[in-house]
């Protein structure tokens, strides 16, 4: 807002572990579904498994692309906490349609028959949704980080010091999201039902995107 910072109120670990914490529960969210997609795409959706290993690779593809335009955006027009807002907002919608999209009935009451029973309104919904996922993930990944070592002045010994350690702890933050999403993925998944599979990211995303706010009323709030 244009006001000299308070070294003593902002930035550092005060506000770099709300940072770490969004990382986290978005790393579990993004693992939800992607670690157990191709299962997805060939059982309820009843894709052949070429088709599914076609379509999981085209995805994580574009997902693995756009933090490259994401973050040539933020660094030139919306600045990294916009970015990080507004492609967060996207992320939540994107799960909860998936979750919907995941209650929608089969075509067939029962098997006998060659004709595919998946709706192609839930196939539609479906794919506009992982999409929608892939465009709010790339978005918050490629700022996220930078955002969180932003908290740390450069020009000051401590901080810089803390700025290298703060990174130690993300990635170990971040690898134990990834071991909470393989012991839970996939048996809520296939054992309990795919909306809840796919419910949870959403939730799980919400919780970021409240713990980025969080840090950020604390900071104004001592500020003030």
């Amino acid at each position: 807002q244009g006001k000299p910072s308070i070294r003593s109120t902002s930035g550092g670990w005060r506000s770099s572990g709300f940072i770490i914490g969004a990382e986290v529960a978005e790393k579990f969210a993004y693992l939800e579904i992607a670690l157990n997609l191709i299962t997805y795409f060939t059982g309820p959706l009843e894709e052949s498994t070429a088709d599914a290993a076609s379509n999981v690779n085209l995805w994580l593809g574009t997902a693995a692309f756009l933090p490259l335009i994401w973050g040539s955006i933020a660094d030139s027009f919306l600045s990294r906490f916009r970015t990080i807002f507004f492609t967060s907002s996207l992320y939540i919608l994107g799960p909860g349609l998936l979750t919907y999209s995941a209650t929608i009935p089969s075509l067939c009451k029962d098997r006998e028959t060659l004709v595919s029973c998946v709706s192609q309104v839930k196939v539609t919904i479906f794919f506009c949704d992982l999409y929608l996922i892939a465009i709010g993930e790339g978005g918050f990944k490629v700022c996220i980080r930078a955002f969180g070592a932003d908290q740390f002045d450069e020009e000051d010994s401590e901080e810089s010091k803390a700025k290298s350690v703060y990174f130690n702890w993300s990635y170990f933050a971040r690898s134990t999201g990834i071991l909470a999403t393989r012991l839970i993925s996939n048996y809520v998944q296939e054992n309990l039902s795919w909306a809840l599979g796919f419910g949870i990211p959403c939730l799980s995303m919400m919780l970021a995107l409240f713990l980025f706010l969080l840090g950020t009323i604390m900071i104004w709030e001592s500020c003030i």
